[in-house]
């Protein structure tokens, strides 16, 4: 599997990623940041055209060498400043209080530990700071049967996207970590089918 992972899966990530339906998801999660960010799976740069102007920087924290080079081009476009600063969201290298605001995009259902990775979200935040989030995870409650569903294909995501989960509840995950989740839309995603694209985005302050 390692050069499955290492080589294949940020090429197919991209692709998935990259797709038209998500831009308009991209833009609402970066509305509102400005200041120091802190971005943890950072990808190949899909994010990066929709960071508002009032961002100063972007502290990318990317574990995969592909996905960094995939990102070069869009890095290059952008007005803002954008540094590869850190590996693992689960043990990040900055001190506390170190940004004003941090974004993740589809990334808590891949980073093994998601509680390590938030309480390290928030360590780093500025009292005040803010995590903007579009994450996919756990189908609202009412959705039984999509639920099941996402249990019995939970395995074969992981082994095909390189450790993805579909069953992690993120707002639960949010609020265990100390976060106060302020907004939040909770909505299938166009175009995927409903055990991939059971998603929420919002704003959680890190008291």
């Amino acid at each position: 599997m390692g050069f499955y992972t290492e080589q294949v899966v940020p090429r197919i990530v991209n692709v998935a990623c990259g797709m038209k339906t998500a831009a308009p998801l991209r833009q609402r999660v970066c509305e509102g940041l400005s200041g120091t960010v802190v971005e943890i799976g950072f990808g190949s740069g899909h994010n990066v055209p929709f960071y508002p102007e009032a961002v100063a920087g972007v502290d990318a924290v990317e574990p995969s060498s592909v996905a960094w080079e995939l990102a070069g081009k869009r890095i290059k476009a952008s007005g803002v400043p954008v540094r590869r600063a850190g590996l693992d969201g689960q043990s990040l290298p900055f001190e506390d209080g170190s940004f004003d605001a941090a974004l993740s995009t589809w990334t808590l259902c891949t980073i093994p530990d998601a509680a390590a990775a938030l309480r390290e979200v928030r360590r780093v935040l500025e009292p005040g700071g803010e995590l903007h989030f579009v994450e996919h995870g756990l189908a609202p409650e009412a959705d039984d049967n999509v639920r099941r569903w996402q249990r019995r294909l939970d395995p074969l995501e992981q082994r095909i996207f390189g450790g993805c989960h579909l069953t992690r509840p993120i707002v639960d995950l949010l609020t265990t970590a100390g976060f106060k989740v302020m907004e939040l839309d909770v909505f299938y995603e166009k175009g995927a089918p409903k055990v991939m694209g059971a998603d929420s985005l919002g704003v959680a302050l890190s008291p």
